[in-house]
């Protein structure tokens, strides 16, 4: 049966046959390829109802870029791809603020007199509102502006591309430059605790430090393109999320066909308000396709740029980096499944992160424990923020703004659900028991089916299994199997769970036979010293039945000469879908015989040779069985066999019969036939005085039956006694002769 290896979803061992097998699921690399609704997970793998998540608002947009706070204790968010900013109260109530002139507002800032700034790309500008009115504040000449920051000083400064400008903003058109990185692309700016500049860049992944004007400091070269997120800890050391996607510059591919789609998007001039359970705020021309939908060649206006990320290879797609007060590195996280997009950090040195994953939020503890804290099963969560007690996560496609409560409160107030990835048993399987570890009120249900993601071919979800200690599976034998676990209660957690089932056996498969001719060892010696001219045949039949090509059509007839001392090989090409050791018979039947002669039987070898004397001249035909009895108990062993096509032995040589010869002169005319009792004569040649061979025709023109006449006329002989030899070969290389005294 099927071999199953030592990983991570699997029972451990390396077992055949149909053995019992189990699917265990306890680590964190185990569940986090699963689907959450309300449930964390922790390092250590326990599963448990995860802090409470809602929807605080949606925005009906593709994607949010940006989320500040206002100073009445509300929010401003900024959206792509139709360019909206929109003012969030503490209720969730929301009220479109204004409508940018551009797609994209990738940033926001608030100063210390409580204005907004919005930067707006592409052609980017940035925008001041206040008092509900938006008017330009500063253009950069600049195609993108990525990040916007206030500085310790009061001014502004923005990060711009596709030139890597850093400016630095104190009044209505007044700016300067004030730091060229050489990048491409600013995509992230946030200020330090010493009032210094950090900027995250692209497509080198560099972060510096700018510390004055022109003056900066290379803190960390990342091996990924981009520095996508800064963060600042208490301590003064510095987080920096290292994305493989480089998604500033997919971003920048995307906006000629978002301009193209875009609709006139000049400042509104009426407010909508918004509640989180009923959002009016719906573009009804912009589509958002699926996480999944990989990019095409020319990106569509409707393609949200935040799913566009491409891998890049021998590297991770992301890491988070540590950047300590004297300049040292760590690596604390770093996948190749997920793209990390921002960093947020909490007390006491932890901090969260969000990534791509189905929109998942994991929270790490200054002791470098992980936690899978949210998921929200949108595409991306771009951005992370504290507000009011609470962590909020913007996402994308569509953008939505989640609230996550604090720790200890849980989803739905008690309540969550973990779905698992499906697992392949590798052949139809008959499930057996299946039981979990934890604590609390949990159920466990499952699901089958045979094809490899689920469908309406998938069989319902079963009845829960409520007790630890387990109980039968009840859905179908199937190939495939999925659970999924309800969890009720604060205090309910899963630490592991397991799935006994046996595997069907498969059956074996006969691929191939081939049948040879092979000098014995004494025959092998007397060629190395005098060489043979005595030709060697092979056919082989594959499992269709098909015959190798031959020159006939229909069913080829292979045929095998076995001259003294030589043997027959047979050997074939067998193997088994499951790793079992097969064991093999080899059978024969001759032409016109009823049943099967046994040749070799209990074989573990593929090979078999015969004695070149042991079958007579005829067409023999030789089936091999195959069987993974020793694997598996009786009653589920499973066999197979394949019959070759026919095999001629011929080991008789032609017999030539001279019936006349006569000489004129110079001349001599003979007449002769040649007969082959078992194959086809192939060729017919004469020599004079043991000379050069020449071929001769037959009479009919064609060498094509058992027995064959031929004339041959001999000229140009010189007076005196001669001798003439005919020899006739037939199909299996067999030659006959015969000599005539010409005087």
């Amino acid at each position: 049966m099927r071999r199953l290896l030592v990983v991570s979803l699997v029972f451990a061992g390396c077992l055949v046959g149909a053995t019992p097998s189990a699917w265990e699921m306890s680590t964190f690399a185990d569940f986090v390829k699963g689907k959450f609704e309300g449930v964390s997970l922790g390092r250590d793998g326990q599963l448990a109802v995860a802090p409470k998540l809602e929807t605080l608002f949606d925005s009906g947009q593709p994607v949010i870029w940006a989320v500040v706070p206002a100073p009445d204790g509300g929010l401003y968010v900024a959206t792509g791809h139709r360019g909206r900013v929109f003012k969030v109260e503490k209720d969730g109530k929301a009220t479109l603020l204004w409508a940018a002139p551009g797609p994209e507002v990738f940033s926001l800032a608030v100063d210390r007199a409580g204005s907004l700034y919005a930067a707006v790309s592409p052609d980017g500008k940035i925008f001041r509102i206040e008092n509900g009115k938006a008017t330009e504040y500063f253009d950069p000449k600049a195609k993108y502006i990525w990040s916007l920051t206030l500085g310790s000083d009061g001014a502004l400064y923005a990060g711009t591309g596709a030139e890597g400008k850093v400016f630095r903003i104190t009044g209505v058109g007044q700016g300067e430059e004030y730091y060229a990185t050489g990048q491409a692309n600013v995509t992230s700016l946030v200020v330090d605790g010493q009032g210094r500049l950090l900027a995250g860049t692209e497509p080198n992944g560099i972060l510096y430090r700018i510390s004055a004007k022109g003056k900066a400091f290379a803190l960390y070269d990342s091996s990924l393109p981009e520095i996508r997120a800064v963060a600042v800890q208490a301590d003064g050391s510095i987080l920096a999320a290292g994305l493989g996607g480089a998604l500033a510059k997919k971003i920048q591919a995307a906006q000629p066909a978002a301009q193209a789609g875009q609709q006139d998007s000049a400042p509104a001039t009426y407010s909508v308000t918004v509640t989180a359970a009923d959002s009016d705020i719906k573009p009804p021309e912009v589509k958002v396709p699926p996480v999944a939908t990989a990019p095409t060649a020319t990106p569509q206006a409707t393609t949200s740029a935040a799913t566009a990320v491409q891998d890049v290879s021998g590297v991770e797609r992301s890491a988070i980096y540590k950047i300590n007060a004297d300049n040292t590195v760590e690596t604390l996280f770093s996948s190749k499944e997920e793209n990390v997009y921002d960093i947020l950090t909490a007390a006491g040195g932890a901090f969260a992160f969000s990534t791509d994953q189905a929109g998942r939020v994991y929270r790490m503890t200054a002791d470098h424990k992980l936690t899978l804290t949210a998921q929200t099963n949108d595409a991306e969560v771009v951005r992370l923020l504290q507000w009011n007690g609470a962590m909020l996560a913007a996402s994308a496609n569509l953008g939505r703004l989640y609230r996550l409560g604090p720790a200890g409160t849980t989803g739905n107030g008690t309540s969550g659900s973990y779905e698992s990835p499906v697992y392949d048993s590798g052949s139809v399987a008959k499930w057996g028991r299946l039981k979990w570890q934890g604590q609390g009120t949990v159920g466990v249900r499952t699901r089958s089916g045979n094809s490899g993601r689920p469908d309406n071919t998938w069989s319902e979800w079963s009845d829960p299994i409520r007790l630890a200690a387990g109980a039968q599976i009840s859905s179908p034998n199937a190939r495939y199997l999925q659970f999924q676990a309800d969890f009720t209660g604060a205090g309910a957690s899963v630490t592991g769970i397991v799935a006994a089932y046996l595997p069907q056996n498969n059956p074996p498969s006969i691929r191939s036979i081939t049948a040879l001719t092979q000098a014995t060892a004494a025959q092998t010696s007397g060629q190395k010293q005098g060489g043979s001219t005595t030709p060697s045949f092979s056919v082989t039949v594959t499992d269709t039945g098909d015959a190798a090509p031959v020159t006939s059509t229909g069913t080829a007839t292979q045929t095998l000469s076995r001259a003294q001392g030589q043997q027959l090989m047979l050997s074939w090409q067998a193997d088994d879908p499951d790793g079992d050791r097969l064991v093999f018979q080899v059978d024969f039947r001759g032409e016109g015989e009823r049943e099967w002669k046994n040749l070799r039987r209990n074989l573990h070898d593929n090979t078999v040779l015969i004695d070149g004397d042991a079958l007579a001249d005829g067409k023999y035909l030789f089936r091999v069985q195959a069987s993974d009895r020793e694997a598996n108990a009786e009653a589920s062993a499973r066999e197979a066999e394949l019959i070759s096509s026919p095999v001629l032995i011929d080991n008789t040589a032609p017999v030539v019969r001279v019936s006349e010869s006569n000489r004129t002169g110079s001349a001599a005319d003979i007449a002769f036939s040649a007969a082959d009792a078992a194959s086809t004569l192939r060729r017919a040649e004469w020599s004079v005085d043991a000379g050069p061979w020449h071929a001769v025709a037959p009479n009919d023109g064609v060498l094509d039956s058992e027995t064959e006449q031929f004339r041959l006329h001999v000229a140009d002989l010189t007076p005196g006694e001669h001798v003439l030899v005919i020899r006739a070969a037939d199909s299996g290389g067999n030659a006959g002769l015969a000599k005539v005294i010409l005087p």
